[in-house]
């Protein structure tokens, strides 16, 4: 039972993990995102 919580605490803490590195992946993305819409919006077509 003990190795059977332990395993579920460290898959809940990996999973803990995943999300705080998605979110910043996230907000990168984002940025990156709006610089490029950004850039891209100078340009115009004729």
């Amino acid at each position: 039972m003990n190795r059977a919580v332990a395993q579920l605490d460290e898959t809940v803490q990996q999973n803990a993990a995943l999300v705080e590195q998605s979110a910043a992946a996230a907000s990168a993305l984002h940025t990156q995102a709006n610089e490029l819409a950004s850039g891209v919006g100078q340009f115009r077509v004729a």
